[in-house]
């Protein structure tokens, strides 16, 4: 190992730690890694994709040990109907839009749900159903990463403006960003309330990844050995809920284990900004990015004018 590769390795290092405190917040995190890529600064001594997924699922996991199960189950119930609603008509609509510009049809499907559902997992889980090409992959994972990371910087903001209320605020953050990560992270920058509602409802709609993968298969699906992926880990959320509910007693125990999820999550935007490059920002149509934020400010908006 020569001396840049100990110098970037120990960059790197630096940067997990830093993960840990408060002052190096997610929309933080997110910017250094956007930096970084740019820079061509990437951590190549490990596989940063896989690691990603499992930070991503994990910090989930113990995020739930710091849920109130009364104020999820009311979440739960009272997103439902919207989150229904705002799944099949973002579909819908990214479709239409995807067809009017002229954007390769799977390419806006894949963004569609990305879109309406939770981002670069929705887009994976997809994508084999369909039987989208890398290149079909890759673009719409750009365009939807690209405006995570603007939502993450500009939800907050926004919200703060017009006077949101933190339930507010979290409906409206689960329904209008598209990946779960920058979900947290625009919901813990704006409130602790605002956070639990942001992340159960997101959860609540990570679910339709089961519905809408079915849907596809039968629309494009000839090959039924194809698998469609279940996103167990919200499964793994649910009961760190239940028992952090049946046992009171280890409350500060779990409560750690919910703030190691919270800089998990921080970590692991860090790695998501790591992952954009110029390359394939470059790489994407105009089309498709057009189609993705029209698609985008539609539902911020429309959701907005809805839970207000």
């Amino acid at each position: 190992m020569n001396l840049s590769e100990v110098t970037e390795r120990n960059v790197w290092i630096f940067l997990f730690g830093l993960c840990l405190f408060p002052f190096f917040s997610a929309p933080i995190a997110l910017f250094v890694g956007i930096a970084l890529s740019f820079l061509g600064v990437k951590p190549y001594f490990f596989n940063s994709s896989k690691v990603t997924t499992l930070l991503l699922q994990a910090s989930v996991v113990l995020m739930g040990f710091g849920m109130n199960l009364g104020v999820v189950l009311q979440t739960s119930q009272t997103g439902f109907g919207v989150t229904a609603i705002s799944v099949v008509t973002t579909v819908v609509v990214g479709v239409a839009l995807g067809y009017m510009l002229k954007v390769d049809g799977k390419t806006a499907m894949l963004i569609s749900c990305g879109t309406a559902i939770c981002g670069g997992s929705a887009i994976a889980a997809v994508s084999p159903v369909i039987r989208a090409k890398e290149g079909q992959i890759s673009f719409a994972l750009v365009v939807v990463f690209v405006l995570n990371a603007l939502a993450l910087f500009l939800f907050p903001v926004i919200g703060r403006a017009l006077g949101l209320s933190q339930e507010t605020f979290g409906f409206w953050a689960a329904i209008a960003i598209h990946d779960t990560s920058s979900v947290v992270g625009a919901g813990s920058a704006f409130g602790e309330q605002a956070l639990q509602v942001a992340t159960t409802v997101k959860l609540t709609r990570a679910l339709w990844i089961i519905p809408m993968s079915v849907m596809l298969a039968l629309v494009y699906q000839k090959d039924r050995s194809v698998k469609i992926k279940i996103p167990w880990f919200i499964a793994l959320f649910v009961i760190a809920i239940v028992i952090a509910y049946l046992l009171p007693s280890w409350d500060e125990s779990f409560m750690h284990l919910s703030w190691l999820g919270k800089r998990g999550m921080v970590l692991a935007l860090l790695l998501i900004g790591n992952s954009i490059s110029v390359a394939d920002i470059r790489k994407v149509g105009l089309g498709a990015f057009v189609m993705g934020i029209l698609l985008w400010l539609l539902v911020s908006a429309a959701s907005l004018l809805l839970l207000r």
